[in-house]
């Protein structure tokens, strides 16, 4: 059967309040309502609105939704997690319980996931691990070199001593080493969602998104740097001070540099388990605007005593 992304078929967020929920669904419902649409596929829409709104619109089925973790994809094939019933989803009692006519019209997805009849007592025992959560951690290039900790919040679902499932604000610690790389990711273990009937937590996954740099670009481990110079420095050569992540140091410029030329400090790039990557300068020579006449005559009389055709090779 096809994986039914609810929070897609409304266009909400997946940390949507139950507001902007509602609101989504009545402003789709009044545009796809087969009495006053006219689009073709209006009934369809209509039916895979109510569905989704039917889930997320209530608390305890939406945090069971929500337990099959974000990866799916929107009509990807899917089959229900091992050990999966919508009964261990619920605190004992009947909500979340649906007849054969309440089913009609719902998807095999939401059949598979929330249609059997149940009483809490009947699956007394039953264990099943809580799901992987996903969230992603924004750093600067600094924090990523020397590495960091971050305190911060995530909405993750939570068993109440009743049984029941609910959305609770849990705040995590985490230690980001140094050395952490773009699209790295951390695991915490048993920080995920709850487990079933005693079983362990799953596990949380903190993706690293390291913000872009003023100076700084990133290659893999390595450090890229565009400086500029003047001409004079690019001609005769001079000693100039570069930054690096870990501070400035001398770099010596060679006379008769050129635009583009690479010059690498080694072991100044990111840290690494196999070694530090190195830190590149880009050379860029930067010509001074004419803002006087004393000026442009000087460059005048460069002009004259220094003839250079920078296009000589052209055919």
């Amino acid at each position: 059967m096809e994986y039914k992304d609810y929070y897609t078929v409304l266009g909400v967020d997946r940390k949507a309040s139950q507001d902007e929920i509602k609101h989504a669904y009545r402003r789709l419902a009044r545009k796809y309502h087969p009495d006053v649409s006219k689009e073709h596929n209006a009934e369809e829409k209509f039916k895979s609105l109510q569905e989704a709104y039917e889930v997320l619109k209530d608390t305890e089925k939406r945090a069971a939704y929500d337990q099959l973790g974000s990866n799916w994809k929107q009509g990807q094939e899917f089959r229900p997690p091992p050990g999966w019933d919508p009964r261990t989803q619920f605190h004992a009692g009947d909500r979340g319980n649906f007849t054969e006519s309440d089913l009609h019209g719902f998807s095999d997805f939401f059949t598979n996931l929330f249609g059997t009849r149940f009483r809490g007592e009947d699956f007394a025992g039953f264990q099943q691990r809580g799901s992987d959560q996903h969230a992603k951690v924004t750093i600067s290039l600094e924090e990523a070199f020397r590495g960091t900790m971050r305190t911060f919040q995530l909405q993750l679902p939570e068993v109440t001593p009743s049984g029941e499932v609910r959305q609770s604000v849990r705040t995590i610690k985490v230690n980001i080493p140094p050395g952490a790389a773009q699209g790295q990711q951390l695991r915490l273990a048993k920080q995920g969602g709850p487990g079933t009937g005693g079983a362990p937590a799953g596990d949380l996954y903190l993706e690293i998104d390291i913000q872009p740099h003023s100076l700084f670009s990133l290659q893999g481990y390595d450090v890229y740097l565009t400086f500029p110079v003047t001409p004079w420095e690019a001609a005769l050569g001079a000693e100039i001070k570069i930054p690096t992540l870990a501070g400035k140091v001398g770099l010596k410029l060679a006379p008769g540099s050129q635009t583009g030329q690479k010059l690498r400090l080694k072991g100044r790039g990111m840290p690494a388990k196999t070694g530090p990557g190195d830190q590149y300068a880009i050379v860029q020579i930067e010509t001074p605007p004419v803002q006087t006449e004393e000026q442009r005559q000087l460059y005048e009389k460069m002009a004259q005593i220094m003839p250079y055709n920078p296009r000589r090779y052209w055919p």
